[in-house]
């Protein structure tokens, strides 16, 4: 069993739990149910630089990232550097998020927050958007084609952006339906975590304009961001590289800096 149906196992019990702990109709009920969203995706059609900066404490590939930073800081900080939008971990278990983060970082800033989570069921698409998410993951290794419909065609429903994230192109051409915003390419592959940007690359003509092209993992330098910009990548996520200073947001702030001049 790899990592990912490690994750989505103990994800579906999590689930399983929430939901007896907390009725969808008091998640309907809260503050931000009603709030406006603000769009992922046409934040980084009008940007140059096109980052999605991340809050990652820890992840099961390189265990703890950063503990001491609190999300506020990270997400003010995030900001001021001008980053398209941020990712929020909100899986407690192996990244050491939670929800609470996501609450944290929406009253922090007023940038589009992607929930960064496995989703497996409909609830947590409800949860993103109780808790200020404007944009939601879903990770077509762990969903099938019509899960990926009815997820993604709810998300809309709910005015919310929908990122889809594939690692080949298998996954790509299962997932291709018009109720997704944006696709992103994962570059590691989560069996052995070996990270490439070639994935990017070769999947790149694959996908259709229509879609906001995202690439995620192995972005640490500008030399990356500039080798994929010529393949049609507008979204660049960047966790790790930022979250391992001790000052995220600035370290955001020189990248984004040097990037676009």
């Amino acid at each position: 069993m790899n990592i990912l149906d490690k994750i989505t196992l103990d994800k579906r019990n999590e689930v399983a739990l929430r939901k007896q702990l907390i009725p969808t109709f008091q998640l309907e009920q809260s503050v931000l149910f009603e709030r406006q969203t603000v769009s992922l995706a046409t934040n980084l059609r009008n940007s140059k630089s096109g980052i999605i900066a991340e809050h990652k404490r820890r992840s099961p590939s390189k265990s703890v990232i950063n503990n001491t930073l609190n999300v506020q800081d990270v997400a003010k900080g995030y900001q001021d550097a001008g980053v398209c939008g941020i990712s929020v971990l909100t899986d407690g278990k192996y990244f050491g998020g939670s929800l609470d983060d996501l609450l944290t970082a929406r009253a922090s800033c007023n940038l589009p927050l992607l929930r960064k989570e496995f989703i497996i069921d409909e609830y947590q698409v409800l949860e993103a958007k109780a808790y200020g998410a404007d944009v939601i993951l879903l990770i077509a290794a762990i969903l099938t084609r019509n899960e990926i419909k009815q997820f993604s065609e709810f998300a809309k429903s709910l005015n919310l952006d929908v990122l889809l994230e594939v690692h080949n192109e298998e996954e790509l051409h299962k997932s291709i339906m018009p109720s997704l915003d944006m696709l992103g390419v994962n570059n590691r592959n989560l069996k052995t975590f070996d990270v490439s940007l070639d994935v990017s690359k070769n999947l790149s003509n694959l996908i259709p304009n229509d879609f906001v092209k995202i690439s995620e993992s192995g972005i640490s330098n500008i030399e990356a961001i500039k080798e994929l910009k010529p393949y049609g990548y507008q979204g660049f996520l960047i966790g790790e590289n930022f979250m391992k200073t001790d000052n995220p947001g600035e370290s955001a702030t020189e990248f984004i800096k040097s990037l676009v001049g």
